[in-house]
């Protein structure tokens, strides 16, 4: 039924999403600092794991709905350009935070290794698709690597934690980590249930909005590239936007940084989902040109991050740094050759 939606309805479906889903990602926030504090994970793996994944459940259902529909582009533009969009947020709230630079203000060994396993999982995308079209059951061999790589790293994340061997060394404007003494205070169950339901709600949300993205994509001509990439990509990031925002804002800045890598980390397995899901072979083979262009994107634009973290300029021209310059140039270069691409 939702298939046969006329281009206007489909537009305020998908206008009617994008508002549910920034409004539950604002919501999920604060939730998920207290329960940082009150679990003791701390906001570095609250904001990559817990946070991360729940803002990225809207994503999750659109590429997984696209996949089973026959639309692996839009699958694939979705997921990936989600992690270049999501990067390019950041820099929003780096201009939000301005008493320094954000990446300074928030390096943790954490983030850093985040931002690793990060460009290790776009790396494993990339062999995929340069790699025979093996399949077993069609799926292909490099989607069990993309999964067990991603709760590898989340571990070595864990572990450096408890016994870290690195330090950032501590200046007037480093934001450690510390616990809420009014979030110790809250109940952990229903913390616990209002995250699940929030995490349900964005679910929901996605499922509607690949639905109206297909009926936008064909009714409009502008393809499941472009519709992906910097529409439902767009949207469904929401979540990671306001969340960010809302984190600076809260002073919780080391969060504010971990769920936008810690996201794209499990954003990447938006791929591996899509390749189970895809009947039509390894969705991997299926991934036109534009599209594997945002892979490339992403994994520059995640080494200008890492890099401007370990550099940790204090102040830039309109309090901004240099990473989060080059990240915009490399959005925005992208969206360009996406657009004009034939």
């Amino acid at each position: 039924m939702l298939n046969d939606l006329s281009l206007t309805t489909a537009f305020a479906l998908f206008a009617g999403c994008a508002l549910v889903i920034g409004v539950v990602g604002t919501r999920l926030t604060g939730i998920v600092d207290d329960l940082a504090d009150r679990t003791g994970l701390g906001e570095a793996i609250a904001g990559a794991v817990l946070l991360g994944m729940a803002t990225s459940l809207s994503g999750l259902m659109v590429s997984v709905s696209a996949a089973l529909a026959d639309r692996p582009t839009l699958a694939m533009s979705n997921a990936l350009g989600g992690i270049a969009v999501q990067t390019l947020f950041l820099t929003i709230a780096d201009i939000t935070y301005r008493r320094a630079n954000l990446e300074h203000a928030a390096a943790s060994l954490g983030n850093l290794m985040q931002g690793g396993l990060l460009l290790c999982l776009l790396s494993l995308v990339l062999v995929g698709r340069f790699a025979p079209a093996w399949t077993l059951w069609q799926v292909h061999p490099v989607t069990p690597l993309l999964l067990l790589g991603y709760l590898f790293g989340l571990r070595l994340v864990d572990r450096s934690r408890d016994n870290p061997m690195w330090r950032p060394a501590q200046t007037r404007e480093t934001q450690a980590d510390m616990p809420d003494e009014q979030a110790m205070r809250r109940s952990a169950t229903r913390l616990w249930l209002s995250f699940i339901a929030l995490a349900a709600l964005l679910g929901l949300s996605g499922w509607l909005l690949e639905r109206c993205a297909a009926v936008i994509a064909e009714q409009t001509g502008l393809g499941q590239s472009v519709v992906g990439a910097l529409m439902t990509a767009v949207v469904t990031s929401l979540p990671e936007l306001v969340t960010t925002v809302a984190a600076v804002r809260r002073g919780a800045l080391t969060l504010a940084v971990a769920v936008i890598i810690g996201g794209n980390a499990f954003d990447t397995l938006f791929v591996a989902a899509a390749d189970i899901a895809y009947r039509g072979g390894s969705v991997y083979h299926a991934i036109p040109d534009p599209v594997l262009l945002w892979v490339a994107l992403s994994m520059l634009m995640t080494g200008i991050l890492l890099v401007g973290m370990l550099h940790r300029q204090r102040q830039g021209p309109a309090h901004i740094g240099f990473e989060s310059v080059g990240i915009i140039a490399c959005y925005l270069a992208g969206a360009l050759i996406l657009l004009l691409a034939p």
